[in-house]
């Protein structure tokens, strides 16, 4: 998660508090929507960015996981989604998502 993306959350968590959040990520690859993840939850594990040492303990979901999916209309999901989800390996995704969650989401 790039440094700007770092201040948004956590200026907008600060804003309206961290239970009212939930981020949704969009990456292409587990690792990095593990890695995205673990930034809004844990604190960035890269040391670079303003959430180092936060721990904010978001939710924070991918937009392929079924909790997402089943949120939305399907034809929108279907039109905006549909083709990357079946591109991405999404089982690996959930998996690397589900874990974030598990170890460190507060709400």
């Amino acid at each position: 998660m790039d440094l700007e993306n770092q201040n948004r959350v956590k200026n907008m968590a600060e804003k309206y508090g961290a239970e009212n959040l939930i981020v949704l990520l969009g990456a292409a690859e587990a690792e990095a929507a593990g890695l995205a993840a673990e930034t809004v939850t844990n604190g960035d594990p890269t040391y670079a960015g303003s959430l180092t040492g936060v721990q904010l303990g978001l939710r924070v979901y991918h937009v392929v996981e079924p909790e997402f999916k089943e949120a939305v209309d399907s034809a929108v999901y279907d039109e905006q989604i549909g083709m990357m989800e079946m591109v991405l390996d999404v089982d690996e995704i959930i998996a690397e998502m589900s874990s974030m969650r598990e170890q460190y989401c507060k709400y």
